[in-house]
């Protein structure tokens, strides 16, 4: 979700930037406390940041890019930024010279990396971990050129919860943020907009770069994450997103965000 930043840094923890990378492709792993920021900044490298658990912000010119796990936010080089964790956050990020830029996106945004991407940053956060790392190996570099060549090839969209100008597709979208409880099929939704239910998916696709069903469940994982932070109750907030019961809502978000709503709610109260 993009939105306009409201947000007073001076209440945060101010977090070290990384000013300079140690090779043309470099890797590094963070774990940052709640209520931590990075200051504005910008580097002549570019970043893949992702997100293990937690959700992170960055700020681009008063916009607020925000992207839980399982997909990371794109930052070409020379372009200012700052982070910001609400949560507890554990994130690596890719760093990337300018000179292999060149089949990378130069807007930032999120980038719908594949599976694969997700399973060697697990595999090199763990080596970290283990202290068991030779960076300098060719094994090493093979892999991080992996991750490069994943990322030329992933879709890169303007946010978590990508929008639309097509007219109809942004009137039903502009409807589904008002009503996220709404339940009805695709087929509904389709009429709606005097489309057909084929018509609509296509468009979705198009569009939005994923199915409606997704964008819905995205939808519903951001609203969730407005209304944890507000404090409100699980059970309340099953029932204003749509769900029987607080259960089905769980097991939702857990699947979305890799940790229940209690964890997500948790971890936001940490020092």
């Amino acid at each position: 979700m993009r939105h306009k930043a409201r947000v007073d840094h001076t209440q945060f923890q101010q977090l070290p930037t990384n000013d300079e990378i140690q090779a043309a492709l470099w890797i590094s792993f963070r774990d940052d406390p709640a209520l931590s920021v990075y200051p504005v900044h910008g580097h002549a490298w570019g970043e893949f940041v992702y997100a293990f658990n937690g959700v992170m912000e960055v700020n681009i010119n008063q916009i607020d890019y925000i992207t839980p796990p399982p997909y990371g936010i794109w930052l070409p080089p020379h372009l200012e930024h700052s982070g910001l964790n609400r949560t507890a956050v554990s994130h690596g990020t890719l760093y990337v010279h300018e000179s292999l830029c060149t089949y990378l996106p130069k807007q930032p945004g999120i980038l719908l990396s594949s599976p694969l991407v997700t399973a060697i940053f697990s595999h090199l956060r763990l080596l970290h971990q283990q202290a068991d790392l030779m960076e300098n190996t060719a094994e090493y570099q093979r892999l991080l050129h992996v991750i490069l060549d994943q990322l030329h090839q992933a879709k890169l969209v303007s946010s978590y919860l990508p929008h639309s100008e097509h007219p109809a597709l942004k009137q039903l979208l502009d409807y589904l943020h008002q009503h996220p409880a709404d339940q009805s099929a695709l087929e509904q939704l389709a009429q709606r907009i005097n489309m057909t239910e084929r018509t609509l998916a296509r468009y979705c696709q198009k569009e939005l770069g994923m199915s409606l069903h997704e964008w819905r469940q995205r939808l519903k994982v951001m609203k969730a994450m407005s209304m944890l932070n507000a404090g409100q109750t699980v059970e309340n907030i099953a029932l204003e997103l749509g769900y029987a019961n607080a259960s089905a809502f769980i097991n939702m978000f857990k699947k979305w965000m890799l940790c229940t709503p209690d964890q997500f709610r948790k971890s936001a109260l940490k020092p």
